[in-house]
């Protein structure tokens, strides 16, 4: 399976657990936005990019590049997203229909990439469980993020 794909499964899962929460999903056209989706709260609007995880065997972690990448005439350019690029970042773990729901200064805190450990058998949290499953974030911006979240690491 391709990453376009991946990529392409991740949205319409996000789409279809927004549509459960009760909010409306608009798709911009074209793909040159910096984020691909947009959910109608009904006060407001909140722009979401949506990154789809993949398994890294070595670590034993799944993995999102928190980067924009765009294909040009065969040559993969990455460059950082900026907090104003959207509000919401939506990792997708596709093998355990699991969602990390980031507030884009969190997402965007972290180095390159972003792992997400799913593995029960570690000493401590990482960060990003924090964001697991974590709709609420969206749907209630006075929500605290977490304390530990706000000082960032790559883990």
């Amino acid at each position: 399976m391709d990453t376009k794909l991946k990529g392409d499964i991740a949205e319409q899962a996000v789409v279809l657990q927004a549509l459960k929460q009760g909010w409306g999903v608009l798709r911009p056209l074209g793909d040159r936005l910096p984020y691909d989706l947009v959910f109608d709260l009904g006060d407001r609007l909140v722009k979401i990019q949506v990154k789809a995880a993949w398994f890294d065997r070595p670590s034993g972690n799944y993995v999102v590049d928190n980067r924009r990448t765009k294909t040009n005439r065969r040559q993969m350019l990455r460059a950082p997203y900026q907090t104003s690029d959207f509000d919401y970042a939506i990792a997708y773990i596709e093998e355990l229909a699991v969602f990390y729901i980031f507030p884009s200064e969190i997402f965007v805190g972290y180095g390159s990439e972003i792992h997400l450990v799913e593995a029960e058998k570690r000493q401590r949290k990482p960060k990003s469980a924090d964001y697991r499953d974590r709709w609420n974030l969206i749907d209630d911006p006075s929500v605290e993020i977490p304390e530990a979240a706000m000082s960032q690491v790559s883990t």
